[in-house]
Order: C-alpha cells, then sequence, then structure tokens
C-alpha cells in the first residue's frame, strides 16, 4: 500500500513537471502548460487601475490611491490576480526555482502584454540578504526571457539599501521602507518598463521607478504576472 501512494504521488509530481499535462487539474494539454478550461477559469485581472493595477469597478479607470497620491510610475501591466493557483505558482517560482512555473508565469504574461514594451526592461534587485539566502532572482529570470522574445534590451538597477521585509508591512510603511532603496547608474532611454512576478501595494515599483527617472528615464510602467487583489496590503 505504500509504494502505492509514493508511486502516485511520483506519477502526480511528473504529470506537473512534464509538458502534455495541464499543471493546474494535470489533465492532458497541448500547447500551453495548461488547459483550456483551467485557462478559462484562472483568476484574470479583468477590471484594474491602469496606473497600478489593483482591481477596481468596470467604469474606473484609477483607483482611489492614484487618483490621490500618484505613483512615479505610468502604468501597470498585470493579466491575473495573485490568487488561488497563480499564488501557488509564483510561490514554487520564487522559493523554490521550479523551472516550469517560471515558463508558465512567463507564458501567461506574454498573452496580456503592453501595447508599449518601451526602449528597455529593467528587473528588481534584490537586497544582498535574500540574494545570499535564496540564491535565485525571480524578477530578473523573467526579465531575461521577455527580453529575449521581445528583442528588448534589458538594463540593471542595484539595490543600496537593505531594508526589512515588505511583508508584514501596510501601505504607507511600504514606501516609507524603500525610500532611497535602488540606484541606476548608467543613463537610461526614455520609456523602461520594469518586470516583475507579483505587484502587492506598488511600493517597490515606485521606489525603483523614482531612481530610473533620476536616471534619465521619461516614463517608467510595470509589466507584472500577477497583482495582489484589492484589499490585501
Amino acid at each position: 500500500m505504500y509504494l502505492k501512494r509514493w508511486l502516485q504521488r511520483g506519477s502526480t509530481w511528473l504529470k506537473r513537471e512534464l509538458p502534455g499535462y495541464c499543471a493546474f487539474c494535470l489533465a492532458p494539454a497541448e500547447g500551453h502548460g495548461w488547459c483550456f478550461t483551467c485557462e478559462q477559469e484562472l483568476p484574470w485581472n479583468l477590471h484594474a487601475c491602469r496606473q497600478c493595477g489593483e482591481p477596481v469597478g468596470h467604469a474606473q479607470p484609477l483607483c482611489g490611491h492614484c487618483l490621490v497620491d500618484p505613483p512615479a510610475f505610468s502604468a501597470t501591466h498585470t493579466g491575473l490576480l495573485y490568487q488561488g493557483v497563480v499564488k501557488e505558482l509564483v510561490h514554487d517560482f520564487k522559493f523554490h526555482a521550479t523551472t516550469r512555473a517560471g515558463m508558465l508565469l512567463f507564458d501567461l504574461m506574454l498573452m496580456t502584454p503592453p501595447t508599449d514594451k518601451g526602449d528597455a526592461f529593467l528587473s528588481v534587485p534584490m537586497t544582498p540578504t535574500n540574494a545570499r539566502a535564496r540564491g535565485f532572482n525571480q524578477s530578473h529570470w523573467l526579465a531575461e526571457q521577455l527580453a529575449k522574445i521581445c528583442d528588448v534590451p534589458l538594463v540593471n538597477a542595484r539595490r543600496i539599501k537593505d531594508s526589512p521585509s515588505q511583508r508584514t508591512l501596510n501601505r504607507r510603511e511600504r514606501v516609507a521602507n524603500l525610500a532611497g532603496a535602488f540606484v541606476i547608474e548608467a543613463k537610461l532611454p526614455r520609456h523602461i518598463v520594469i518586470i516583475d512576478d507579483v505587484v502587492t501595494t506598488g511600493s517597490t515599483g515606485h521606489a525603483l521607478a523614482t531612481a530610473a527617472l533620476k536616471a534619465g528615464a521619461k516614463r517608467v510602467d510595470i509589466w507584472a504576472a500577477a497583482r495582489t487583489p484589492l484589499g490585501k496590503d
């Protein structure tokens, strides 16, 4: 009985990792890493603030935060919400460096790309502490893959402030925590697009966009796989 359960678990793992099976329900799938049914049921971010990507009502072009205190970036493109299976996918990629999870996020981002991909892509640099502990930067990996397929150059920033984790902080605290955290030493082209896996409150994007504007960019947008749903600061 134990061997049977072990084989069943092994079979499930293989189906999730190998092409030809839906990563979400394990049904046979062709083309993408998911079946048509699961694609339809993914948490799509259908009605979002055009500036920060936060889910809003049908008729609202901007959320209340962007109307009152607009961030340094101009637009955010996030096709999915950070919940359910998408949240699990991001977690597998970020904390376990699962290659297939990364490729699935990459493919999902290409399904809802920005109209204007800008003059260069910019990934989010990690703190030295996280870089040593994790040894993997999911933002940079996505930026490299997207830069290749979109034929857009990749530029780099440096994180000079090893600030505490953002996870337990609210929106205002996150902005203060990241103030002055990034520096970009090269002269940037006019339009920069920041690549990331998840946008939560936009505080990281704001801090990095501020550094990009100081380095010569005239416009900064964000292209990410998912957006944390409304109220999940």
